[in-house]
């Protein structure tokens, strides 16, 4: 392992002046410090994090906190903030509430008082205890898939992906879409349901049914499927990919085709969306230049903290189709002005 002893000496400078020169500290010679640069460099050298923050007070580390790992919307972000964070010379530290919001306080103070500078991606929290949270952050904090008044944050224009998604459904002859909810804490979930409120007419042709609230998991698609057949729907519209699968895995094991009887479209597009049988239809998300715009959020540099929206476009694949005038006349649609999101 290379130690800045051995950095010194390939420069041939007393270690003290290494360590000034690796630290940006003053009292340094121009010639000195280059020396000590190419010595590093050619020597593979890199601090120490528990040193540097000694003598620099910073850790050179990054934290990101997520819901859920295993999700892969969130690994997709995780992969853009480490490219990034790598690139300016930094690492991450990566921490998983398990969609857990009793932990998320905790686990968001106990990682922030670790590192230079935090990603919070969507969290859970509502906004009367989120908002005290980053007030009281002792480094710089960004937000993905969440937006507060704060905070940067880089979000999606998830309203747009909506109207996309409904505009092509509704192109499709299907009149009565079922949406699939997220998590009721989830932000983007909430963003979702005014999007589609703001884009239902109210009237029973062309009423958005709402199917209620899952986890945005497979097994969350599982049972949003059976509720979309109930109510006699012949599209689904999913918070996400991993719920859309499950749909369709529902739908195949009760003998429903898709889509000639029932299309569904996902949000995210997630490397699966793509490899399943029949391909999802979805909205895709930047998710990876998200977490690379995080990273670059957390240097600041703007009087107000700055919010960007990221397109996302609509990638149509064999999970849609046109509906079938006999599904349509032959199913249960349910009037219920109380399932209907307005």
């Amino acid at each position: 392992m290379v130690t800045l002893r051995d950095v010194a000496r390939a420069a041939g400078v007393s270690l003290a002046t290494a360590s000034r020169a690796m630290s940006d500290a003053p009292h340094v010679s121009a010639a000195n410090r280059a020396q000590v640069a190419r010595a590093a460099e050619s020597l593979g050298y890199r601090p120490h994090p528990a040193a540097r923050a000694l003598t620099t007070g910073s850790t050179g580390t990054v934290g990101l906190v997520v819901p859920d790992l295993a999700n892969p919307f969130f690994a997709a972000v995780a992969k853009g903030v480490q490219a990034r964070a790598r690139e300016t010379g930094r690492e991450v530290l990566v921490a998983d509430t398990d969609e857990d919001v009793t932990v998320e306080p905790d686990v968001i103070t106990r990682l922030g008082d670790r590192v230079d500078g935090l990603v919070l991606c969507s969290p859970r929290l509502p906004a009367d205890r989120l908002g005290p949270l980053l007030a009281a952050a002792d480094g710089p904090v960004a937000l993905v898939n969440r937006e507060a008044p704060d905070a940067p944050s880089v979000s999606f224009d998830i309203a747009d992906g909506v109207r996309q998604a409904l505009d092509h459904l509704r192109a499709l002859g299907h009149d009565v879409v079922a949406y699939a909810g997220g998590p009721r804490s989830s932000w983007s979930d909430a963003e979702r349901r005014t999007a589609l409120a703001r884009l239902s007419t109210g009237t029973t042709g062309d009423a958005v049914l709402d199917l209620g609230s899952f986890r945005p998991t497979h097994g969350g698609g599982v049972q949003a499927a059976d509720l979309a057949l109930a109510a006699g729907a012949t599209a689904v519209l999913c918070f996400n990919d991993l719920v859309a699968l499950g749909v369709l895995a529902r739908l195949h094991a009760r003998g429903v085709a898709t889509p000639a009887d029932v299309s569904v479209v996902g949000f995210d597009d997630v490397a699966a969306a793509s490899l399943v049988t029949p391909a999802l239809t979805t909205v895709a998300v930047p998710l990876a230049r998200a977490g690379r715009v995080a990273v670059d959020l957390l240097a600041g540099g703007s009087p107000e903290p700055e919010h960007r929206r990221l397109s996302v476009e609509l990638v149509v694949r064999a999970s849609t189709a046109p509906a079938s005038p006999a599904v349509t006349d032959s199913r249960p649609l349910s009037t219920d002005p109380e399932v209907a999101i307005r």
